[in-house]
């Protein structure tokens, strides 16, 4: 399998580095054993791995074929927001991985998937993620849609890397935001030291877009509505608390000690999908109603 890049904005970054962060699920070394065996080329050529990328350089990899695990189709009950023959969008609980990986083959979104749509879904992303066009965090809720055919994921990939798919979430945050609205425009990228979080420090960081709206205070938290322009991973989790407000629950880009001990992670719903759909080019939207457990936060902030 090939996968071609087009440099944009990460101009003098190494070529091993921005491949393993685009390619999210192969690891930095990994991509350096595809480079020393020439399976990566720039402008049509081989290079080594830490060869600068400059802005326009044409980037081509070859992926060798991994054998994949089985993945087992699991009865796992889905909250279907809507559903037709070319997708459906799902209500994604919370602590749900969207799909297995390493060591965590079982209880995922796509085992439940699996079960409920058979052989009905895209091959697009291989038996790992089959039907996965973009997913949220584990801790995250709400809207995910998911494609029953190759037609509608290259339709809707081309749609989120166009950033024309709309998406609203809602979260609550530490602090009192004083202003009712504002943007936050800063990169992100792979954070410079612990591989698991990103940053708006980063070297090489992509552009990334957050628009945010006050809907609430509480004095010590404030209850907001974001509106992705871009959406890069952790994106909202990142920009707001790199602007002193990090989400009510988040350990990683938050206080270690969540205020509330029974939180499982961050706050933070996906209330809104709405994009072209593939087949009618008529717009569809999707509103997921909140979880439980935050309806309930909610009634305990306005009390307090």
């Amino acid at each position: 399998m090939k996968e071609y890049f087009t440099i944009e904005s990460q101009e003098g970054e190494r070529v091993d580095r921005y491949l393993s962060e685009e390619l999210e699920d192969r690891s930095r070394s990994y991509i350096q054993k595809l480079i020393k065996e020439n399976h990566v080329l720039v402008n049509g050529k081989p290079v080594k791995a830490n060869y600068r990328l400059s802005l326009g350089d044409n980037i081509s990899i070859t992926l060798p074929e991994i054998q994949e695990p089985d993945i087992p189709a699991e009865n796992i009950p889905l909250d279907i927001l809507y559903e037709d023959e070319d997708l459906l969008i799902v209500n994604k609980p919370k602590q749900m991985v969207v799909h297995p990986a390493p060591g965590h083959y079982s209880g995922t979104l796509v085992n439940a998937l699996m079960y409920y749509c058979g052989s009905e879904l895209s091959g697009i992303n291989g038996c790992i993620r089959p039907g996965i066009v973009h997913r949220i965090d584990m801790d995250t809720t709400g809207s995910l849609v998911i494609c029953k055919n190759d037609m509608a994921h290259q339709s809707l990939s081309l749609q989120l890397k166009d950033h024309s798919i709309h998406r609203v979430y809602v979260a609550i945050v530490h602090g009192n935001i004083k202003e009712d609205e504002g943007s936050v425009n800063a990169p992100v990228g792979r954070h410079p030291t612990d591989r698991k979080k990103m940053s708006t420090h980063a070297k090489n960081g992509r552009p990334a877009v957050t628009h945010y709206q006050v809907l609430e205070r509480f004095g010590d938290y404030t209850y907001i509505r974001c509106i992705l322009e871009t959406g890069r991973t952790h994106q909202i989790r990142v920009h707001m608390s790199s602007i002193g407000h990090p989400l009510l629950g988040d350990r990683v880009y938050g206080p270690k000690k969540c205020p509330f001990p029974k939180l499982q992670g961050q706050t933070l719903h996906a209330m809104t999908l709405g994009f072209i759909h593939p087949r009618t080019g008529i717009y569809l939207e999707a509103e997921a109603p909140l979880p439980e457990y935050f309806k309930e936060l909610l009634t305990l902030l306005r009390k307090n």
